[in-house]
């Protein structure tokens, strides 16, 4: 069977998205959830280089953590990191409800962590068509993130686990009522937790200005009518 040229693109970019994300059920796998690498970063993240640095060692730390942790179970351990300001977030699967207030218990201790969101789900590995599905929901709610006007995409961190969609980021109160409308209008998304650190729009003052982005609403996305964007939007307000 032939694929067509939309079949193509879909499986390119999953299988990119997959290469880059290093979703590796039974390694416990270190995933740096949305966090763009190199020096563009800085040009347009709303936290402060230093802030970025840090992201990124607490991800690293966690991730070996969660490995020594979990060493003698890798085969029924997945997990993924991600860090934004010093608030973590972890998603994934461990066994036991034990395992999972363990990893918590060992995020929190790691050096410059603020707070940690633990999403872990306690039950079997999920499986991989699952988390191929997932990455594909990430690459289409941060395309229709950046086509959204007065979204400031480039600072918002996107992952996706089990179909639901984690915002995290500096945002206003208006930018983040935007944007998680714009994320649960994607085809596919069960349902948005909003993550942000909502600021004032004074206190953005002289920070890179958001990029200018095609439309004012979500962008549109083919569906069947059983799968049609409706995804509900929940709120876990940072402390």
């Amino acid at each position: 069977m032939t694929n067509t040229p939309k079949q193509f693109s879909r499986a390119l970019i999953v299988a990119i998205g997959l290469t880059s994300a290093t979703l590796l059920s039974g390694c416990g796998a270190l995933v740096v959830g949305g966090a763009a690498a190199g020096t563009a970063i800085v040009a347009t993240d709303r936290r402060t280089t230093g802030e970025q640095v840090e992201d990124k060692a607490i991800q690293l730390k966690i991730g070996e953590q969660m490995r020594r942790l979990f060493s003698s179970k890798s085969d029924a351990v997945r997990f993924d990191v991600s860090s934004y300001a010093g608030r973590v977030l972890l998603v994934g699967d461990v066994p036991t409800q034990a395992d999972k207030d363990s990893a918590g218990q060992a995020a929190k201790g790691v050096e410059k962590v603020k707070q940690v969101y633990n999403e872990l789900r306690v039950g079997s590995v999920t499986p991989f068509s699952v988390i191929t599905n997932d990455t594909w929901l990430t690459t289409k709610v941060r395309a229709a993130l950046i086509d959204t006007k007065n979204v400031p995409s480039r600072t918002i961190v996107v992952t996706t686990e089990r179909g639901v969609v984690y915002l995290q980021g500096k945002v206003t109160e208006t930018e983040s009522q935007l944007a998680a409308k714009t994320a649960a209008g994607v085809n596919g998304v069960n349902k948005v937790v909003k993550l942000f650190e909502i600021v004032s729009r004074e206190s953005l003052v002289g920070s890179p200005a958001p990029v200018e982005n095609k439309s004012t609403a979500p962008a549109a996305t083919p569906a069947s009518p059983a799968s049609s964007g409706s995804g509900a939007v929940e709120t876990m307000p940072i402390k």
